[in-house]
């Protein structure tokens, strides 16, 4: 859930001058493939070479593929057991170029591994569901997140946009993103969970919405979270997208955070995507033609 997916014509995933963006935003489980792959294609092309020039492996059967490939796989790791030795000129030659192969590949494989986990990543809880409920007597949209770090986050920023598909006065459709500025877009800090709350009002680009309209309109919201994570001193990002789908009326989120025994705030992360029945479920007030933006967002 919460996943937006792109779809473009005209370009490629995998781009032959850029490899290093490829072999960094690829899933660990496709990295891995990739770098055994590559492994195997290096090695394989060493052992042809090798079963190329008869002679060229001391200690090697005559034509054997498995010691072919072996004996490669030894070399490009530059560890050699002494059973099998480059025999020739030709041995050594190909023996010393797959070496230099060996060591750049082992270079180049270090560096991106130590790349992907070193990269700052946020644990942010978000809520399953959007809901539109009651708050100061008008109706609000509100969307909850939790801190999934044991540490304080701080410095967070949040924005909140809308991406609506509209028509125009000359009858085009067009999707088009709303800014969704916050009345307060920064807190100093960010221990436990935080409520965001958009009032939606005559300002509100989803003033008049319901459900159907929401549909009607294609309505995706997009989250974008900023901290500072000061246990790897560094900021991390998050994003987080909902569907029309997963906007709810008349719900609420249950109370997730409470007081221990010792007077400690304690906050349930089991407890943030569930909802409960509003007492007075929020009706959208009626439609009217164009929309402006405006946000407000507090804390809960």
């Amino acid at each position: 859930m919460g996943e937006f997916e792109l779809v473009k014509v005209g370009v490629s995933r995998f781009d032959p001058r850029d490899p290093y963006h490829f072999a960094l935003t690829i899933s660990w489980p496709g990295f891995v493939l990739y770098v055994f792959s590559f492994y195997f294609l290096i090695t394989a092309l060493f052992a042809a070479l090798y079963l190329a020039n008869p002679g060229s492996i001391a200690g090697a059967r005559p034509g054997s593929v498995s010691d072919a490939f072996f004996f490669s796989i030894e070399t490009l790791a530059t560890v050699g057991y002494g059973e099998m030795s480059p025999a020739n000129f030709t041995g050594h030659l190909i023996s010393a170029a797959e070496i230099v192969t060996g060591m750049a590949f082992t270079a180049i494989m270090t560096g991106l591994i130590f790349v992907r986990f070193s990269k700052p990543k946020a644990k942010i809880f978000y809520a399953d569901k959007v809901v539109v409920t009651a708050h100061n007597g008008r109706p609000t949209l509100m969307v909850r997140i939790g801190n999934g770090r044991a540490n304080m986050l701080t410095n967070a920023q949040m924005q909140l946009n809308a991406l609506i598909r509209q028509t125009s006065e000359e009858g085009l459709s067009a999707y088009n993103v709303h800014e969704l500025k916050l009345l307060r877009d920064k807190v100093p800090s960010f221990p436990l969970m935080l409520t965001l709350m958009h009032t939606i009002d005559e300002a509100s680009p989803l003033y008049g919405y319901d459900t159907e309209a929401l549909a009607a309109a294609a309505v995706r919201l997009f989250l974008s979270i900023e901290a500072r994570d000061p246990a790897l001193a560094a900021v991390v990002h998050d994003l987080r997208t909902y569907s029309f789908e997963d906007i709810v009326f008349g719900m609420r989120y249950v109370d997730a955070v409470s007081v221990d025994d010792h007077g400690r705030p304690l906050a349930d992360m089991t407890k943030i995507s569930q909802l409960e029945p509003d007492s007075e479920p929020q009706r959208p007030p009626p439609a009217r033609s164009g929309v402006r933006v405006g946000v407000q967002v507090g804390l809960r």
